[in-house]
């Protein structure tokens, strides 16, 4: 009776739950408050919560009862213990082919894959719908970007614990998001973790790094808006030889990414707190200089790319946010071009799917500070369990 006791605790939280914190930290917050729940219970919790909302905005007129009992199924290619929910009729259409277990969801219920996000007018033409939409239903995967060389002890120990992986190529390695990969590898230090997508912008700092005629001179690079700093040391390690400058709005933030970087071995940078749509040009901390010869902008988006990880984000959002975060990208991106020097390189990147915090954007700049458009692609996750994000490589 376990997993029903499991089931009843998730419904539960779901009617306590209104969107206003990320999931993970209201589950952390419930059960900090309720100790009766052990590590095992807390996982299968968790885990039936966050089936709840990956179905985005399909079946939200039936109760959350059945609307659980509904995603369970879409989002698990066996039973296992949850099939004390069900009768023997859902249990003998349970298949591990995904198709298969819709098609006997839409035999009982008013369900279709484009209800699961419903935002497609507003999304990049380059995008497979369907194919998005399912991904919603699919817990992504962990991804571990190799740094220092150090795959062959990587791959040793994750075979030592017995974690199955993934070579996606040389310095990439999925595994399955329930490993503890912190209690075997050393974060930060041997190896990041780090989006395959998040990865990918690397293929634009080579690009950088290809076009620098002194290749052993410092390039002058700010993160303006680094969050946990994973843009940061990716440039660190691609680019190599950097004179690095690091920002944001929040202070946890920066102190958190300081203790990041100790581990990381970056060791000589720059790193302050500010809200930079607030700052006229060249009023920011930044010191005197013809300013940076490459600026990362990493923009707060709707991180609609992401929302396989984050699936409440997806059932709560409102299409409105978008004009938001374009308003706030805009007013980030124009501040920070002001310190871009002469042949300087301007790296635009969100975890959107929008066309508007994407494309458009894009536009935006080319009109009003008329930089070179180097490469730009939508660097497609949903279809191998990682998240899809945008970039964008301008020169002045």
């Amino acid at each position: 009776m376990r997993f029903q006791s499991y089931f009843n605790t998730a419904i539960k939280i779901i009617q306590l739950y209104d969107g206003a914190l990320p999931l993970t930290h209201f589950l952390k917050k419930y059960f900090s408050e309720n100790k009766k729940h052990g590590s095992k219970d807390r996982k299968f919790i968790t885990h039936a919560c966050y089936n709840y909302y990956r179905p985005g905005f399909a079946l939200k007129n039936i109760n959350i009862e059945e609307r659980l009992k509904v995603a369970i199924f879409l989002c698990n290619s066996s039973a296992d213990e949850w099939n004390i929910i069900y009768d023997n009729n859902w249990l003998e259409h349970w298949n591990d082919q995904i198709r298969k277990r819709i098609f006997f969801i839409q035999s009982a219920y008013n369900f279709s894959v484009e209800d699961i996000f419903p935002f497609y007018n507003e999304i990049s033409e380059d995008i497979d719908k369907e194919s998005f939409a399912l991904s919603h239903l699919i817990q992504p995967n962990v991804f571990l970007r190799i740094r220092n060389d150090q795959q062959d002890k990587i791959m040793y120990d994750l075979h030592q614990h017995h974690i199955v992986f993934e070579n996606i190529h040389d310095d990439c390695i999925a595994v399955d998001n329930a490993n503890r990969l912190e209690e075997i590898i050393n974060i930060d230090e041997e190896a990041v973790i780090q989006d395959y997508s998040s990865q990918r912008i690397k293929e634009f700092f080579a690009i950088v790094k290809s076009e620098i005629r002194n290749p052993k001179s410092e390039i002058s690079v700010w993160d303006c808006c680094a969050g946990s700093g994973g843009k940061s040391i990716l440039a660190y390690d691609v680019l190599q030889d950097i004179e690095l400058t690091v920002s944001d709005i929040r202070p946890s933030i920066i102190h958190n990414l300081k203790k990041r970087f100790e581990k990381a071995g970056i060791k000589n940078y720059k790193a302050f707190v500010a809200d930079i749509t607030k700052h006229t040009a060249k009023a920011l901390p930044l010191g005197s200089g013809e300013g940076f010869g490459l600026i990362i902008c990493d923009a707060p988006c709707t991180g609609s790319g992401t929302w396989s990880r984050t699936p409440e984000q997806l059932y709560f959002f409102q299409s409105k946010k978008i004009e938001d975060y374009t308003t706030l990208e805009k007013k980030i991106v124009s501040s920070a071009i002001k310190y871009l020097k002469q042949q300087g390189y301007f790296l635009y990147i969100t975890c959107s799917v929008f066309k508007a915090e994407n494309e458009s954007i894009i536009e935006f700049i080319q009109k009003k500070f008329q930089l070179t458009l180097i490469k730009t692609e939508l660097l497609k996750g949903y279809n191998k369990k990682a998240d899809t994000m945008f970039a964008a490589l301008f020169k002045k």
